[in-house]
């Protein structure tokens, strides 16, 4: 039950992108189609969850041992750096269309900070008063990734709904009507905060 609580955690009530604004850049960026939202969505939720996993045992079992966790940020980005590496080969020889789609913003997970502010979160969490385990950051990664991919795929849905819309005055199509539908929804997701 407790890690049903994480999930619901991560993926609505703490929700980066939406409630804690992290990850801005793909989720703005791919949100104009459906097929490249649920594709970028599960790209993060699968650097997500395998960069938290390796940060968290990486920080552990060498940088806590040595004594050397000042050096965690460095650490961290090279590893999900090298992760976003495999998966951007990956999608080159297995899906060629969805890697086209997605074009400059595949390589731009290295730098999303929700991916490394997951992984710093865990950490974090994992020397307070909740006391993550391992498993407990598995989970809450993949609750962020499916609250990412869940933000991306309702942006993408508002978007292609409006995108040629005669009713929608020509100074808001685009961006500026993206980021009022990503407010008024960060707003609908600030509801959840009672939940738990």
């Amino acid at each position: 039950m407790e890690l049903f609580f994480i999930f619901i955690g991560a993926a609505l009530i703490n929700n980066y992108v939406l409630v804690q604004f992290l990850g801005m850049c793909p989720y703005f960026g791919v949100s104009k189609k459906t097929e490249t939202a649920l594709g970028m969505g599960f790209a993060v939720m699968f650097v997500m969850m395998l960069s938290s996993a390796i940060t968290f045992l990486f920080y552990e079992y060498v940088l806590v041992p040595l004594n050397i966790t000042y050096l965690r940020t460095v650490v961290f980005i090279l590893i999900i750096a090298s992760i976003v590496q495999f998966v951007e080969v990956f999608m080159k020889k297995m899906l060629t269309s969805l890697y086209a789609m997605l074009g400059v913003y595949l390589p731009l997970i290295t730098t999303n900070c929700a991916i490394f502010g997951v992984a710093l979160i865990n950490i974090q969490n994992r020397y307070s008063i909740e006391g993550y385990s391992f498993i407990d950051s598995i989970v809450s990664s993949f609750g962020a990734g499916a609250g990412f991919t869940l933000a991306m795929l309702l942006l993408a849905g508002i978007r292609e709904k409006y995108e040629n819309n005669p009713d929608v005055p020509e100074i808001f199509n685009g961006f500026p009507l993206a980021l009022f539908s990503a407010g008024l929804m960060s707003i609908a997701f600030m509801g959840f905060l009672g939940l738990i």
